[in-house]
């Protein structure tokens, strides 16, 4: 049976030295190393991200997701005295917000402060995934940057000195907990570059959550409740992209967040036409989804058994994650680095 058409959990898990899981970031960002594999040929190519333009055409759009991770995690201390770390989710309504609580004897009621800017949450409610409402005293945003941190994920066990290398060059609108991964590895001499051939750059937005790297849990991947995130994609953007369709451009994504705000914006109807769109998508796409607008995809090596791992399994097509599989123990025989801070993946 083709992997596309087995959905077994345990045919999307692999295994890693820790070795090849980055700590830090390549400097400058364009000389990570990229894997190119071309579906139609079915051959690899090992290059840089900085030689990316040599794989674009003139009528060509190349898509980005211009979100901003925002300073989350926050750490404070209850009443008693005991330490309390807060991750900020998603603002619910004014002041409230989901979050996860990391912290001995937290309940509904208790108060936590933080010490500077006589700030103070009250625990509301909790849930059995262990996420917590709370309410805040007073407005987060106004110094969630002096009291938070930038919420690194767990793999990555050094300290980050410059948290703007977990930042995108072009992140404006704020709102994640992670970032875009695939888009670290652009500087504005790259983006130049690719303009510079007659490429259009246009950008969308999709604030990551923390959902996106929850574990599937259930055997079949089809039965995965996957999370739901909100993104958006104006009228000019979509303009741009199906003027290109229209000439024969192609649409390039930089990352799964980008593809997930494409196709969720797509009108099936018309193959590789894409509308704006507001609001929150829980598109969950896996080996066996059919792809309406995206031709080409940059993102970086994903951990075993995630949605984003089966995502791009689904972008080979009928190759699907077996030859993807083979893919990610070229790139580890090859010394290729893993994860947020890895080296990238380009799918042609």
């Amino acid at each position: 049976m083709k992997y596309r058409n087995n959905l077994h959990i345990g045919n999307f898990d692999y295994k890693i030295d820790p070795k090849y899981i980055a700590q830090q970031p390549i400097e400058p960002r364009d000389h990570a190393r990229l894997l190119v594999y071309e579906r139609i040929t079915k051959k690899i190519a090992h290059r840089h991200v900085y030689d990316l333009v040599d794989y674009l055409n003139r009528n060509d759009v190349l898509v980005l997701n211009d979100t901003r991770v925002v300073h989350s995690r926050l750490f404070g201390k209850k009443l008693t005295g005991g330490k309390v770390e807060l991750l900020l989710l998603d603002e619910i309504s004014d002041n409230r917000w989901r979050c996860l609580v990391k912290g001995s004897g937290i309940k509904n009621g208790t108060v936590i402060e933080f010490d500077r800017f006589e700030l103070k949450c009250e625990v509301e409610s909790r849930d059995e995934s262990g996420s917590c409402v709370v309410e805040f005293s007073d407005v987060v945003d106004k110094v969630i940057n002096e009291i938070g941190k930038i919420p690194l994920p767990p793999y990555i066990k050094e300290p980050l000195i410059d948290t703007e290398r977990y930042q995108t060059v072009y992140s404006v609108e704020k709102g994640s907990v992670a970032a875009p991964t695939a888009g670290l590895h652009f500087t504005k001499q790259l983006l130049e570059a690719i303009l510079d051939i007659g490429v259009k750059v246009v950008t969308v937005t999709l604030h990551v959550g923390l959902d996106t790297f929850a574990p599937v849990r259930v055997q079949q991947i089809d039965k995965h409740a996957i999370h739901s995130e909100w993104c958006r994609i104006d009228g000019e953007v979509t303009n741009t992209i199906n003027g290109a369709r229209n000439s024969e451009g192609r649409v390039i994504a930089i990352g799964t967040t980008t593809v997930r705000v494409l196709e969720t914006a797509s009108n099936i109807s018309m193959s590789g036409h894409v509308n704006s769109f507001d609001g929150y998508t829980d598109l969950f796409i896996y080996p066996g989804y059919t792809f309406n607008v995206v031709d080409s995809l940059l993102t970086n090596f994903h951990l075993p058994k995630s949605t984003l791992l089966m995502m791009v399994g689904a972008f080979l097509q009928d190759e699907g994650i077996e030859t993807l599989l083979d893919i990610y123990a070229d790139a580890i025989q090859q010394g290729y680095r893993f994860y947020s801070f890895g080296d990238a993946m380009l799918v042609v």
